[in-house]
């Protein structure tokens, strides 16, 4: 039987957000199965739990964030797509997730540091079949028309198989690949998508920060870029970091889902926007997926069975 997934141990880590630049404190503690991932502001005097699903999704503009009952005016956890990724990259599906402020922390930018927090306390299976969201037909979502159209794409798929194309038009986003693929049963998470930053342009600071935005965000938590350079030291860590981030937020978006699934996933200039639009458009029709455990390891997509570490 392929088994849920969830923590050994409780692991802690501090950080900042990266648009509120308040501290805040995180807990990560294992969880029963069928528990899914949970999040809790323990700072509120009566601590408010909030699962992460479709349904509790209440803002896309410039992150996924989900609030009590997807109410923009309930208590809410912004900026989950980081650590939304590193706990699909790494098959976790039960955890709760205690919080001191409504913004998980930036820490560096990527899923890497969270990749190493989940890791640190130890993976553990559960007695527990794993679920899956199995599509079962083609759902697509647009945006735009002409040069300004933005889409993206569930198929049937034994596995799970992501491809995101970028377009934008500068220099030092040109001189990088802008189309990406990744195949959970041929290529792994921890070494190839991980460790990609959020990136953002010297222009659109200002703006940023005067709405609000951004107040936690520098060059060790995101890369910068002005009108024709990457501004860190150390450059870039992957080739296409700028497009390998965007799938990694997909990801992220994507396991929002409440179980990984069973697809592939295509997007040409997608965002937090257009994935939750999409898995909305998925779950609206009943006979464009299903959910599906696998009795035998043999029957399970390539890349599913084995232990965390591996991917």
């Amino acid at each position: 039987m392929l088994q849920q997934r969830s923590l050994k141990s409780i692991t802690r880590a501090v950080g900042v957000g990266v648009h509120s630049g308040q501290r805040v404190e995180l807990t990560l503690r294992p969880a029963p199965p069928d528990t899914g991932i949970v999040f809790r502001r323990v700072d509120l005097a009566n601590a408010v739990d909030i699962p992460a699903r479709v349904e509790s999704v209440c803002d896309t503009r410039m992150a996924s964030t989900i609030s009590a009952g997807g109410d923009p005016g309930a208590p809410k956890v912004q900026t989950i797509e980081h650590f939304m990724s590193a706990c699909a990259g790494l098959g976790i599906d039960n955890l709760r997730v205690d919080i001191t402020s409504d913004e998980m922390p930036i820490l560096d930018g990527s899923a890497a540091s969270f990749v190493f927090l989940l890791q640190s306390a130890g993976i553990e299976l559960q007695d527990a079949p794993k679920r899956f969201v199995r599509v079962l037909k083609t759902i697509e979502v647009r945006d735009g028309e002409g040069p300004t159209a933005k889409w993206a794409r569930l198929e049937p798929y034994h596995g799970w198989k992501l491809v995101f194309e970028i377009v934008f038009d500068h220099p030092a986003v040109n001189q990088t690949g802008q189309r990406v693929e990744f195949d959970f049963g041929d290529n792994q998470y921890r070494r190839d998508i991980a460790r990609a930053r959020t990136f953002g342009f010297t222009k659109d600071v200002d703006a940023m920060r005067a709405r609000g935005l951004t107040l936690g965000g520098s060059m060790d938590n995101a890369i910068v870029v002005d009108d024709t350079r990457v501004l860190n030291a150390e450059g870039l860590r992957y080739d296409d970091e700028f497009v390998k981030h965007k799938l990694l937020d997909a990801i992220g978006d994507l396991y929002i889902a409440g179980h990984p699934l069973l697809a592939s996933y295509t997007s040409f200039k997608g965002g937090h926007a257009l994935n939750n639009k999409l898995l909305r458009a998925l779950f609206a029709d009943a006979s464009a997926w299903e959910l599906a455990t696998f009795e035998r390891l043999s029957d399970a997509p390539r890349g599913f069975a084995e232990l965390a570490p591996a991917w």
